[in-house]
């Protein structure tokens, strides 16, 4: 049965349709809007979308569902590409001890860090996990995403990495959220292996095979980072990634420059993520190898870090920045775009415009989504969000609040504010 969603009544229709790829320079700043708008989804696509005159006389509307959105903003919905969902509990206890000033070493020692999170993970039963993610997509969706990535990370065992896997595919089956699994198996050496280069071979060689195998990720994501692993080792590791047919992501100079966006740039991955420490020479390489910087700033803001990514360097060199919030139980406990936009703009010095590009259309190329999500046109998935307010701008001027009044994934309502 033919399903048909009329949302009339629109102020500002912000549809990036122009174009294609993923954007740069002043194109970042260009919305494609159009004012007195209409859009009609049919059977999950966007049939017409244009003045609202005209599309109160398509057909289509007769038998259409239809919502006024008193004169609202609509825009793609939020392309987030780069969390963690697939943890079991909030790390309270060790936020609660470095606000008291406590090291990550204190932390660590007191049984917190990310082998707290590894420790639940492990203990945890497949469905549990699966429960986790579908009760996080929810909270995505009503902030205006409909589109994320989605790490593993917190097994770091071949056993416990395949469940996580399995739980965050299983979960995207049963709930509206597009989610793109990434296998992070290489975000920390567990204790029992003795160095990173010992696990960095077993991730190679047992649990990459055994991913591919069940077909659970689309791409592997390596923490390239002092004390965690070498640029060599991440090579190595992306090397066996594409040998099995996945594609590279690189958490890349966050803590320290590192080498990160040089072993992005060798392995052709799809994105450098965090880039703080990124310099001229970095910029450069990323520029000519097609990886697309993703910058996390609501971690940078949890950790109390004064220094953020330079994205306006970035931007003014000519590269496609996309911007995640990077959720997860440690170091970022943030699901909505909406306040990283704002980071953007008031610690990044990017452009309201430029935020939300990097958060759509961006956003959407950094997790191989670029064909069919972060834009609004005829033919693509109707995935959009309604925003409550005047004008795209207030985005990012407010701050600490959920602006969104409905998100619509594939033509059917997924999430109504009361």
């Amino acid at each position: 049965m033919s399903k048909t969603l009329f949302v009339t009544n629109i102020g500002q229709l912000v549809t990036f349709r122009s174009g294609t790829g993923p954007r740069r320079g002043k194109d970042m700043r260009e919305l494609d809007i159009i004012e007195n708008a209409g859009l009609i989804a049919h059977n999950g696509k966007i049939a017409a979308l244009g003045p609202v005159k005209e599309m109160e006389e398509n057909p289509l509307t007769d038998n259409a569902e239809t919502v006024d959105v008193g004169r609202g903003v609509v825009l793609p919905g939020f392309c987030d590409s780069h969390t963690h969902p697939a943890f079991m509990s909030a790390r309270i206890k060790d936020f609660a001890l470095r606000t008291a000033g406590a090291s990550y070493a204190e932390i660590k020692a007191q049984g917190g860090g990310i082998m707290a999170s590894v420790a639940d993970v492990r203990q945890a039963t497949q469905e549990a996990l699966k429960r986790k993610v579908i009760d996080r997509s929810e909270k995505f969706l009503m902030s205006g995403t409909t589109s994320i990535e989605a790490k593993s990370g917190y097994g770091l065992s071949k056993e416990s990495e395949l469940k996580s896997l399995r739980a965050i595919v299983s979960a995207s089956k049963e709930c509206p959220l597009t989610i793109v699994p990434t296998l992070l198996a290489a975000h920390s050496v567990p204790p029992e292996f003795a160095d990173a280069e010992s696990y960095a071979r077993h991730i190679a060689t047992e649990i990459i095979p055994a991913v591919a195998a069940e077909k659970l990720a689309v791409f592997v994501d390596v923490f390239c980072e002092k004390d965690f692993f070498t640029p060599e080792q991440a090579g190595f590791i992306s090397k066996a990634a594409f040998s099995y047919g996945l594609r590279t992501k690189v958490h890349a100079e966050q803590l320290t420059h590192s080498g990160g966006i040089a072993a992005a740039a060798k392995a052709r991955a799809i994105s450098a993520d965090h880039v703080d420490y990124a310099d001229g020479a970095d910029m450069e390489l990323m520029k000519e190898s097609g990886v697309i910087p993703v910058l996390l700033p609501a971690s940078n803001h949890f950790l109390g870090l004064s220094k953020f990514p330079p994205a306006r360097e970035m931007i003014d060199c000519g590269l496609p920045v996309a911007l995640a919030t990077d959720f997860n139980p440690g170091t970022s406990p943030c699901w909505n775009m909406q306040f990283v936009m704002s980071l953007a703009c008031t610690h990044m010095k990017m452009t309201p415009e430029e935020a939300l590009c990097a958060a759509t259309v961006n956003g959407a190329y950094a997790m191989g989504l670029g064909e069919s999500a972060g834009r609004l046109a005829t033919g693509l998935p109707a995935d959009f969000a309604v925003m409550d307010t005047d004008d795209y701008r207030e985005l990012c001027y407010y701050f600490g609040d959920n602006i969104c009044a409905m998100t619509v994934k594939k033509g059917e309502i997924a999430y109504m504010s009361e």
